[in-house]
């Protein structure tokens, strides 16, 4: 089985919380960044034997820099401080040394000298029993690309010396890669990122994600090295300003289950049906008023739960919970997807580390597997047969057939600042589904990035948001917001029956001029693109959080209205200053 390993670099904290943090993600070892050891109180003979406790190795201690191509007078000064970090890996128990290709003002350009300089440095590592894992930095100043240190490598011609491949600093400058040796490659180290057009060097120190978070061709570059007979760890080297202020076991985790999602041997993701139902949170102010709402929707209150405070509204193929029984204020607080295999659904969440939420149930009560989302939202899978509706009793009223609302469109879940990339991850990976959209805009408070996705039928919509910098104490709090879409065939219907929030004729100015959209009803708001149109409603905020949309889909329209999100956001801000 192959090993894994993390940067320190990656984890927010002190460096023993980050050691922590990497053993308890089930990570095999790490890579020790030096500003950690610096910083950290420990003798590097403690952090050996505190590593060692905690199950891990240390892998790689990195960076060592400017070595290569220094003028010969300083060159001297490399020497005395690579001996000095040599007698630091004794005491550290570490076997490999990342050099990193120079980038000082007065490195020289001569790779007959580089290659000497690195062959010199590497019998003195190879006489103590040790290795170098030489890397091109993007942004070096003479050694940028991984041919070049490649070449460099060949022309010391030590067995002490072999290359570092990292994913970030090779597939930033090109999409291809060759076959280089695999007892060559000393070390492997992985990072992703999103395609931005900036320096490279801002764009690796800031921007780097895990594995599949990106765009880059992670899975591409990590087989071909493999398949070149690299038999070393999978190392994660990420940058991230997020990643370094977050909760570091929940970053490790993020970080594990990106390596286990892209070295494969999974339980195949089981084939989704369909939303089973939606469970809102409610309390004594929300409930009520979300009641009243789904009155005026169409829905039914069709069921009361056996055994919890929790009632069961139904319209078509669209269900509803109200859960009184949950703490804090209205919320989306779980929803269930119908999965042709609930049990292998559940198989491989486990196998990426989701967390499982056990349940308090009778015997006679459906067993329903759930697990955790990185917001804590709790998803259920269960069958199409709808068996877990008997566990509620009827409470006489009848589902409404033929009414304003067929279904649930999709699910809209605002994502803490910290946990956007992780959920886009845990959606994609654990429930096998693919992105559909993503979008940024800006919003009246701030930018908002948003990203949907799908299963292959579209049967199963969610959006996932988050701002792209913090909120100041300025803005108003509308904690992640949340909602629900229905679908309809009859706009004009629910305009009448549903209370939306007043949309502003400005708005209705520009739509005229930029898309000359069909006649509309009071407060709906219009998307269109190459397949068909979109109408929404919305209604007002109940709580802080949370509120319905209605959407009628003509002529295969396949987006989510991204476009209007500012004028909603602004309608909503309007109605809640007007109350």
């Amino acid at each position: 089985m192959t090993r894994t390993s993390i940067a320190t670099v990656c984890l927010s904290g002190t460096l023993d919380e980050k050691l922590e943090a990497a053993a308890a993600a089930g990570f095999d070892g790490v890579e020790i960044f030096e500003n950690d050891l610096i910083g950290s109180a420990r003798s590097p003979e403690e952090i050996r034997a505190r590593v060692r406790d905690l199950g891990l190795t240390i892998e790689l201690y990195q960076p060592f820099r400017d070595a290569e191509g220094a003028p010969p007078a300083r060159f001297a000064a490399v020497e005395r401080r690579f001996r000095a970090k040599l007698d630091l890996m004794a005491r550290l128990g570490a076997e490999m040394i990342l050099i990193c290709s120079s980038v000082a003002p007065d490195t020289i350009d001569d790779d007959e000298l580089a290659a000497g300089q690195l062959r010199r440095l590497a019998g003195m590592a190879g006489a103590r029993g040790m290795r170098i894992a030489y890397e091109a930095l993007a942004w070096g100043r003479h050694v940028s690309t991984w041919e070049h240190s490649w070449d460099l490598v060949r022309r010391a011609d030590h067995p002490a010396l072999g290359l570092c491949l990292d994913s970030f600093h090779v597939l930033s400058r090109t999409d291809a890669y060759g076959e280089i040796p695999g007892d060559r490659v000393f070390f492997l180290q992985l990072a992703d990122a999103p395609r931005l057009d900036m320096d490279v060097l801002q764009w690796s120190r800031h921007h780097r994600l895990f594995p599949l978070q990106g765009r880059l061709d992670l899975a591409g570059f990590t087989g071909a090295v493999l398949r070149a007979g690299y038999r070393g760890p999978l190392s994660l080297e990420v940058f991230n300003d997020v990643f370094r202020q977050s909760d570091p076991h929940r970053t490790a985790v993020d970080a594990r289950r990106s390596l286990t999602a892209l070295t494969g041997g999974l339980t195949p993701a089981p084939r989704l049906t369909g939303i089973a139902f939606a469970e809102l949170s409610v309390d004594a102010g929300s409930g009520p008023e979300l009641e009243r709402f789904l009155r005026t929707l169409g829905f039914a209150h069709t069921g009361q739960h056996r055994s919890k405070p929790v009632q069961l509204w139904e319209q078509g193929t669209a269900r509803i919970l109200l859960n009184a029984g949950a703490t804090g204020a209205a919320s989306i607080r779980a929803f269930a997807l119908e999965s042709t295999d609930p049990a292998a659904s559940a198989r491989r969440a486990a196998e990426l580390l989701a967390t499982p939420l056990p349940r308090r149930r009778r015997s006679s009560e459906a067993d329903l597997t759930a697990v955790a989302a990185p917001d804590g939202t709790e998803v259920f899978f269960c069958r199409d047969d709808h068996g877990w509706l008997d566990d509620f009793l009827p409470t006489g009223e009848s589902p409404v057939k033929g009414g304003l609302v067929t279904g649930i469109d999709h699910l809209s879940l605002a994502q803490p600042f910290d946990r956007y990339d992780e959920a886009a991850l845990f959606y994609r990976t654990v429930l096998g589904l693919t992105e559909d959209e993503a979008s940024e805009f800006a919003a009246p408070y701030g930018l908002i990035r948003t990203l949907a996705l799908r299963n292959d039928d579209r049967s199963v919509r969610l959006g996932l948001s988050v701002p792209l910098l913090r909120r100041g104490d300025w803005a108003p709090a509308v904690p992640h917001p949340q909602h629900i879409t229905f679908v309809t065939d009859d706009m004009a219907a629910v305009a009448g029956a549903m209370e939306s929030v007043d949309i502003p004729g400005n708005y209705y100015d520009d739509l005229a001029a930029r898309l000359d959209p069909p006649p509309l009803p009071r407060n709906a708001l219009h998307d269109q693109d190459e397949h068909g149109h979109y109408q929404q409603l919305f209604t007002p905020v109940v709580g802080d959080r949370v509120f319905f949309e209605v959407v009628e889909r003509t002529g295969g329209y396949r987006g989510y209205g991204f476009a209007n999100d500012p004028v909603r956001m602004a309608a909503h801000r309007a109605h809640r200053g007007a109350r």
